[in-house]
């Protein structure tokens, strides 16, 4: 779901060099929960489209990046602006509460 043409070299690189706040998804392939808020972060993706990236980390593929970020549930949202990490959700959420959210960090 990454939308910038010229892939970063790493997830720090991308998070630091975004000119648009970040929507990270962490989730796995195994998780009821993830694939509820799956649809709900690709709705996002469309409705916020040259405002915000989103990107979509499978835990299981990502294991040491997961740790780095303190992912201990999954889903786990979180936004990036400026290079700094800005907020965390963990668990199943809404749309309209993740919008909420989003709002707060795109301009």
């Amino acid at each position: 779901m990454q939308t910038s043409k010229a892939l970063p070299n790493s997830f720090e690189e991308l998070i630091k060099n975004s000119d648009k706040p970040v929507l990270v998804d962490f989730y796995a392939d195994w998780c009821g929960p993830c694939k509820v808020v799956s649809p709900i972060v690709e709705q996002i993706a469309r409705d916020y489209k040259g405002r915000l990236l989103t990107v979509k980390i499978n835990i299981d593929k990502k294991q040491r990046l997961a740790a780095k970020y303190r992912v201990t549930a999954v889903p786990t949202l979180m936004f990036f602006s400026g290079g700094s990490l800005k907020e965390t959700l963990q668990g199943a959420r809404g749309y309209e509460e993740i919008v909420r959210v989003v709002e707060t960090h795109v301009a």
